[in-house]
């Protein structure tokens, strides 16, 4: 058959099963998982005979939704909670991993902009992080505790007021993806840039290494998250901007909903860097080494495994499970 004819003859089907999936109108968990399987089966025609066809990936994400449904429908005893972060997360970080990766393209150009605009300018770095700020820390190294700025304040203080504040850089990242996703650039840029500058003016003091074991004892979880958080504005910008088959406001509708739970499986790490700012990061410079870098290797190891390996892992074993229904 042509690949204009098999499109032809199945478009209405793709068509209405993909407002069923984006609508909840099934009947039921098996009227759902019959139609799951014909589209598994279409997709696997289409890969065998149509491989350089575009239908192939739009087939692959409708079915990745589809996973999304089945397993929240048929799940019994299954917590709800533990579902949302075990599985439903993943498999949308999964669907939507081309925006991951944008966001992290996105950010590390920007801090390298930072850099560079540092590495040229004198005045850059005062431009960016303020003056107070530059002045205060240029006394901390010269007192030999290029980090001591993280030791103001109570813990507690610390901990919410920068928690707090992650917090609101996230949402306002997330929301600002309303303008065709350029706000969520504009955050980026600024947090980018921002990081850029401050780690090069260690550079610049030679004492790059010490304020890298102390700033990303908080700062791996903190910025991974920031970028996630941006994921997902992009998310929201791209559902405006590429409504696909779907009406400009289901696809809005989407973007938000998925937007969303993105989002907010960012929350816990945003709150895991707060604390460990507050309470750890203070303490660096007395800390042995091996320490403060195996702290820095594990919190950037469950983050990265979270959202750039265990999605794939759970999206294989669905569609593993769920091709023989």
């Amino acid at each position: 058959m042509r690949e204009v004819a098999f499109i032809k003859q199945n478009k209405e089907k793709w068509l209405s099963f993909e407002k069923a999936i984006f609508n909840n109108r099934f009947k039921d968990p098996d009227d759902l998982a019959s139609q799951y399987v014909h589209l598994i089966n279409d997709l696997a025609y289409a890969q065998t005979y149509y491989p350089k066809s575009k239908v192939i990936k739009y087939l692959n994400q409708l079915a990745a939704k589809a996973f999304q449904k089945i397993y929240r429908i048929k799940r019994q005893d299954t917590n709800r909670f533990l579902t949302f972060w075990k599985v439903e997360v993943p498999l949308i970080v999964y669907q939507y991993r081309r925006y991951v990766a944008y966001a992290f393209i996105l950010f590390l150009s920007f801090v390298a902009i930072g850099v560079i605009s540092a590495a040229n300018d004198d005045a850059f770095v005062r431009l960016i992080l303020g003056d107070d700020y530059v002045n205060k820390t240029l006394e901390n190294i010269q007192n030999g505790d290029p980090v001591a700025i993280y030791k103001s304040g109570s813990n507690w203080g610390s901990f919410i007021g920068i928690t707090l504040n992650n917090l609101y850089v996230g949402i306002r990242s997330f929301i600002y993806g309303v303008f065709g996703g350029l706000g969520t650039a504009w955050v980026l840029l600024q947090n980018g840039i921002m990081l850029g500058a401050f780690q090069y003016m260690f550079q610049a003091e030679g004492v790059l290494w010490e304020s890298i074991r102390g700033i990303w004892i908080h700062g791996a979880m903190e910025i991974f998250a920031i970028v996630i958080e941006g994921a997902a504005g992009l998310v929201l910008g791209a559902s405006i901007l590429f409504p696909k088959t779907l009406s400009r406001k289901e696809s809005f509708k989407i973007g938000v909903k998925d937007g969303v739970k993105i989002l907010i499986s960012t929350f816990p790490f945003t709150f895991a860097a707060g604390f460990l700012e507050g309470f750890v990061t203070r303490y660096s410079n007395a800390m042995p080494h091996f320490l403060s870098v195996g702290i820095i290797l594990l919190t950037l190891g469950i983050i990265s495994y979270y959202y750039l390996i265990y999605p794939k892992t759970v999206y294989k074993k669905l569609q593993k499970a769920y091709a023989t229904l």
